[in-house]
């Protein structure tokens, strides 16, 4: 069941999505990841980052960047890699589980890399990918860190969209979905369910991605 019936109206109404079998980044891509690209020629130079150790989630990258990373891997690694579907990245934030975050209803301490997050943040960028301990499906940063591009066209609410687990695509789509939150978030914008967005083309320092693909 993708969505929130609360008062967020931009993650409803809530609805039955079935999805077919994916493969989904264990981490978002990393600078070091980046710094791969650019040396075979098939991603320009770093962004400006805040922080730039391999380790680092790559950020201040624009959806259109991520495309060009994700046609680079697909060619080098001869599979079909893709930014996951805003049903997707539900699915594998919520990690089975229906309490607000995936650790639980309470926001705690140091369970994830967001402005209230608490215990040892770093206001000036993301925190290194391996910072925090990972979801029930083995994932890493999906909550904070930086925001994550996904496929998907903004659209203020779930009229209408697919609900086979694809992206929500439209000619001369501008805006793209983000989910997750950031290292810059606040408690809400972190939720499992929370909806941002941002123009494609344009560069932002909280914003990064991770990749997918189908599974045979």
């Amino acid at each position: 069941m993708m969505g929130h019936s609360a008062s967020d109206t931009a993650a409803q109404p809530v609805r039955r999505v079935t999805l077919r079998p994916f493969a989904l980044g264990k981490y978002p891509v990393t600078v070091a990841e980046w710094k791969a690209c650019a040396d075979q020629g098939g991603c320009g130079a770093l962004p400006r980052l805040a922080i730039a150790e391999d380790a680092t989630p790559l950020h201040n990258v624009s959806w259109d960047d991520a495309q060009q990373y994700i046609a680079w891997l697909s060619r080098t690694t001869r599979r079909a890699y893709r930014l996951p579907s805003e049903a997707e990245w539900e699915y594998a934030a919520r990690a089975g589980t229906q309490t607000r975050y995936w650790w639980g209803d309470q926001l705690g301490v140091a369970h994830a890399n967001c402005a209230d997050c608490g215990g040892g943040q770093d206001v000036r960028g993301p925190m290194p990918v391996d910072s925090f301990p990972p979801n029930a499906f083995g994932l890493y940063g999906m909550l904070g860190g930086v925001a994550q591009w996904v496929q998907d066209c903004w659209v203020p609410n779930y009229h209408g969209a697919p609900v086979d687990g694809s992206a929500r695509e439209s000619r001369g789509c501008m805006r793209r979905v983000l989910r997750g939150g950031s290292f810059r978030s606040g408690r809400e914008e972190i939720l499992p369910v929370a909806r941002n967005f941002y123009d494609g083309p344009v560069r932002y320092q909280a914003n990064g991605f991770r990749v997918a693909r189908n599974l045979e």
